[in-house]
């Protein structure tokens, strides 16, 4: 008789270390003989029985995952309604568990997944099948409750913070006949944690970056333009990090792409630098220069922070012997126990106290005039970046990642159609 086998599926946007992640979920499994399926290309997969084997994995190929930036087995971004919505699906889940006979399933994403594993694991309950739910936290917006920080962020986080000094040195030099204003835009729809990371780049007031625009405070075009000629009086050019979500006072969004939706409903957002460098330019004569770095924001291993590397394989290593202590529709979080030194442990925390809540910048966390951060959001960020993560380089000179055999296990039932 099986004893039972592990379900792993990654959600959404994928960030530098979800694989950490995922290595150490499939390796935790493995040293207590537990064997762990992937579902390719996150919930879609499990919907269509498209599972992976893991075992067919040699040892050193999942110890490589760590290292590995991407989604090793495919993720994506797609939304299950409520229970009573979306039953059909939902119903068709468990029959995919049953046929595997998966009596433990991981799902690791941010909000929407932690409330997908939360109706999954009520529906097996009313069904009565032994199946235990556990959400894994990844996001690099930081935006997860009850977590103290989210493993993805800090590596994107020290990506912007890096970014920033280094594009600001380049700015600082040419400033005088050409470049006047630099406009960055990062991640972040509704919470600005990643562009608050910015503010870790420059150490005094003179320093770049010299505006910070949050999603958390609304944008008035006038004000932000009157600080960017202040700026650049003082100092003699003005670096500009602008969250790709910040809105006007009666909350449309400054800048979207052509108003298209997400597969969760949201409002595409993007382009926002592109829109303040050309207001920057016709109202205040500036050379303006933008950048927008999209995908590399969470894709850039080769600056992953140390402390977010490790999270990120201590919530995998988690979440596991919850799933096979019983913990049922719980999720590894990290829970801060000190600022200097820095330290941090991980906790079982329910998913129902994560699932559809957003943590935003605290307010005392933003500068008064809001176009900065302040000393406690440094005190809370800075250790999150800290530290280099472990990467293999090859003699052509690029990082050795891997790729997964992902051989596929057979399907047992009649296609989905859904």
């Amino acid at each position: 008789m099986s004893q039972g086998t592990l379900l792993y599926a990654q959600s959404g946007g994928v960030t530098a270390v979800i694989n950490a992640t995922a290595s150490a979920v499939i390796s935790e499994a493995r040293a207590r003989k537990i064997k762990v399926l992937a579902a390719r290309n996150g919930i879609l997969g499990a919907l269509r029985e498209e599972l992976i084997d893991t075992s067919k994995e040699s040892a050193a190929s999942i110890a490589a995952l760590a290292h590995t930036p991407g989604g090793a087995f495919g993720s994506c971004r797609y939304k299950l309604k409520s229970l009573e919505a979306d039953r059909a699906r939902y119903e068709r889940l468990l029959e995919v568990f049953k046929a595997h006979d998966v009596r433990w399933f991981l799902y690791n994403g941010g909000n929407d997944s932690a409330d997908t594993a939360l109706k999954v694991s009520q529906l097996a309950k009313e069904y009565g099948y032994p199946l235990t739910c556990v959400g894994v936290p990844k996001t690099i917006d930081n935006d997860l409750a009850v977590t103290d920080t989210c493993p993805g962020f800090g590596s994107a986080a020290k990506y912007t913070a890096v970014s920033v000094r280094e594009a600001a040195l380049d700015v600082a030099a040419m400033a005088e006949t050409s470049t006047r204003v630099f406009i960055y835009e990062a991640m972040g729809r509704h919470a600005g944690w990643l562009a608050a990371a910015a503010g870790l780049a420059g150490g005094s007031a003179d320093d770049a970056p010299h505006i910070i625009l949050l999603p958390e405070r609304a944008y008035d075009e006038a004000t932000f333009l009157a600080k960017v000629k202040q700026v650049v009086a003082k100092v003699g050019y003005c670096v500009v990090v602008a969250s790709e979500g910040i809105h006007t006072a009666d909350g449309q969004f400054v800048a979207d792409a052509g108003g298209a939706k997400d597969s969760f409903g949201h409002t595409q957002l993007g382009g926002v630098a592109s829109y303040l460098a050309g207001r920057v330019k016709a109202e205040l004569g500036y050379k303006v220069h933008w950048t927008l770095p999209d995908y590399l924001q969470r894709s850039a291993r080769h600056i992953a922070s140390r402390t977010d590397w490790e999270q990120a394989q201590a919530v995998g290593k988690a979440a596991v012997q919850f799933a096979l202590k019983g913990q049922n529709s719980v999720m590894p979080v990290i829970v801060r126990t000190a600022d200097a030194p820095y330290r941090w442990k991980i906790e079982a925390a329910p998913l129902s106290k994560v699932a559809n809540h957003e943590k935003k910048m605290p307010a005392g966390f933003i500068r008064k005039d809001g176009f900065g951060i302040t000393e406690k959001a440094r005190r809370y960020l800075q250790p999150l970046i800290r530290g280099e993560a472990p990467l293999p380089y090859g003699r052509d000179g690029l990082p050795k990642y891997v790729t997964l055999k992902n051989v596929a296990v057979a399907k047992k039932l009649p296609g989905w159609e859904g």
